[in-house]
Order: structure tokens, then sequence, then C-alpha cells
């Protein structure tokens, strides 16, 4: 039994009384030729209708090819529309953190659903996701999001994630691969030096309220600052540190849990990258975090509130970073406690660190991502390469006859 064909409608009552009355008010009658075919499941389909017979005949191949090569997909599959998938896409995200899970809901709350959502997939196309990838990053009063670079890579990353869920069964292709994005710009990167981040942690441990009475978190304001800028931790990491996996001895410090916010809440979860990795800590430095880690229980946190609370970063970054910041005089520098991380890579590779001490100081997945973030920073040593080479050439040929003519 054929699994496609062609139909003449001209058998059918109905349709010669449709083809009568169109003739009758001068309309173009109904096409003739109308292609039937049963899908994978047993039902009939119909592939279109045709005003001539080659016409149908060719898209009956093209079906028949489909079907045989297991590429057939329902056209009614890519009527759904892009927010009805990504509710179900979403709902199946048990593999990730509750905190990435939420990364997720915001960004679909806020940029992909508001344009894609009400779309059917078949709608979305490559050329116009681009289009809206460059909308974001436009400022607001020209009708943009105003996203940086990241942000932006992140909102088409969910979209891009959604869709290519859909291939193969929905979609044959995901139109959001091979659009255009940004990279960040050295502009996004601040790099203090060491004078600044001083002044930075002095300033940040030395604040007081109107009242003059001390911040919240001014008692470990500046041991915390001179961690970030010095180790490279993220914030959070940082912040969900605990008495017992600092070794001041040893002058090191494992992470191994990172705070994420969650619905609002604080929680307690496994790094960004999945996985553990032990930092160093400078010798000068020491003497800064002995007295937040001396003589306490070993699951305390080592930077919390006068009153013993977590240091939350939306809190702290307003309250007290921001603070420290304008009365240090680095304001207009857009300088955030997460910049401190560029700041720790930057003052190790002008130390001498290679590209691996580097990634695995920051705990980067890859040396890749470490060299697209920071390979600008790291000195071009070509000529210095160069001459070791020649120097080694040098000393393992020196026993050996000269060529003649040489």
């Amino acid at each position: 039994m054929a699994r496609a064909w062609v139909y003449d409608r001209t058998k059918d009552k109905t349709y010669n009384e449709a083809v009568r009355k169109a003739k009758d008010a001068k309309r173009t009658p109904p096409a003739r030729w109308m292609v039937r075919y049963y899908d994978p499941s047993g039902r009939i389909k119909s592939g279109g209708t045709f005003k001539k017979k080659p016409d149908a005949e060719k898209r009956q191949t093209e079906i028949e090819n489909s079907l045989h090569e297991g590429s057939y997909r329902n056209p009614g599959d890519a009527k759904i529309s892009l927010a009805e998938m990504a509710e179900k896409w979403l709902d199946t995200r048990t593999d990730i953190k509750r905190s990435t899970w939420w990364k997720y809901r915001g960004l679909l709350d806020a940029h992909v659903l508001p344009r894609w959502g009400e779309l059917p997939l078949s709608a979305i196309h490559n050329e116009d996701i681009a289009v809206w990838v460059a909308e974001l990053q436009k400022p607001r009063d020209e009708g943009g999001s105003n996203l940086g670079a990241s942000q932006t890579r992140h909102a088409h990353g969910v979209l891009s994630m959604v869709l290519e869920w859909c291939v193969p069964r929905r979609l044959p292709a995901n139109p959001a691969r091979g659009v255009p994005l940004p990279k960040p710009s050295e502009a996004e990167h601040v790099y203090l030096n060491h004078v600044q981040v001083e002044a930075l942690a002095t300033a940040a441990g030395s604040l007081r309220t109107k009242y003059g009475q001390i911040t919240a978190a001014a008692n470990v304001n500046r041991a915390l600052i001179l961690l970030l800028a010095y180790t490279g931790l993220r914030f959070n990491e940082a912040a969900a540190l605990r008495v017992g996996r600092i070794d001041l001895e040893a002058r090191c410090i494992r992470i191994t849990t990172t705070f994420a916010e969650v619905d609002d809440k604080l929680v307690e979860q496994s790094p960004k990258t999945g996985k553990s990795r032990t930092v160093p800590v400078l010798p000068s430095l020491v003497p800064e975090l002995r007295p937040l880690v001396d003589g306490r229980a070993e699951d305390s946190l080592v930077f919390a509130t006068r009153r013993g609370a977590p240091v939350r970063l939306r809190n702290w970054r307003r309250r007290e970073f921001a603070q420290a910041v304008k009365a240090a005089k680095l304001d207009g520098m857009g300088l955030t406690p997460h910049k401190l991380r560029h700041t720790a890579a930057s003052l190790a590779i002008a130390s001498g660190a290679d590209v691996k001490v580097v990634q695995a100081m920051l705990g980067h997945a890859t040396a890749t991502m470490t060299l697209d973030r920071y390979g600008h920073l790291f000195p071009d040593r070509l000529d210095e390469v160069a001459e070791a080479m020649d120097s080694d050439r040098t000393r393992a040929t020196a026993h050996l006859p000269a060529l003649a003519g040489v």
C-alpha cells in the first residue's frame, strides 16, 4: 500500500459543487489535486492541494522520501507556541541546580517569552533571532533592553536550548544556531592594581552608618575584599566559606560550596562547575584572615554580619561595596564585586602565572574559557621562546662538524 498518493478531487460531489459556485461567482475555483498520505501512526493526513498534477506529484515524492528516511515531521507539531514548549522544557530540567533553574525562569520571563512566547515554532526564523539579539543590547530609549554582552548571550542561550529541544520532531533544525553573538568587551572588565585594591579594602573596613556606627559587615569587609581580589573566588563562594575549609598553616582554601539565591531564599549548593577546588592564600593575607578563623567552630561562616547572618550579595553590594568604592575614589570605573575576580586574574597573570594556573585558581571548566576571557592579558613571549629554542639548538649541535658551504 502506498504511503502517499495524489487524489483527483473531481471524484467528490462536494468539490464539484464548490467549483460550480466559484465559476458562477467568477472566482478562482479550488485546486483539483490533493496529496494524501499515512503518517507514522497510520492516520491519513493532507499534504496540500495543487492546481497542477506535476506539482502534486512532486509533493508526493517529498513526503514519501521523508517517511522513508525517518525525517518526517507532522506540520501540525510546529504550530505549537514557543511559550508552551518552553514550559515543557523547563519542567524536564531536573538535571540542573535549583539556582540555574530559577535563572532560566527569569530569562524566559524577562526576555524570551515577551518576544517569542505567542509565536508558533514554525514562525521563528534565524534572521529574526539575530535582530532580537541586537535589540537586547540597544539602550532603552532606543527600544532595546540595554543588556550587556554576557546577559545577551544568556538570553539567547535559553531560547536556543528550548528550540534545540524541539529538534527533530517539531523543527528540522534549530533556528537560533549560527546567530552572531556579542563578545564581552575589555570595557566590561575592570582591573585594579595593588594600590587600588588596598584603598578599597581599607575603605570598606572603615565604613560607618550616618549615626557613626560600623556597618553590618564592616568587621569582615577588608578581609573579604582582599580575598576576592587575590584568590578570584566568586562572591557567593566566599560568602559560603566555612572556617574548617581554611588552612592558614598551609595557606590554602578548599572551595566545596557556594550560596545561591533561589526564589528569594539563600541556599547552599556545589560550586558553579560542580567541582571542588583548592586556591592558594597570599602570605600577607594570613594575618587578615586569622581573626576570622582562630577559636571559631569549623562549621561557622568565615564572613558574617555583626548579627551572625550570611553576607548576601544583593544587600552587601548596595549598602557596603558601593559606599567603599565611592570612599576609595574608584567610582566611575564600573566596578562590581564580581569584577574583583577579573582583578585576581590580571594580577596573577602579571606575576607570571600561566593559563592552567589561572584556570585552576578561578575554577574555570576549561583553559579555553580562561583564554577567551583573559587571553589578551598574557604577555607576548614569542621572542623569548624563539631565543630559548635557539640556545637549546646551539648546545645540542655544538659538537657536530660544520657543513661545507654553510
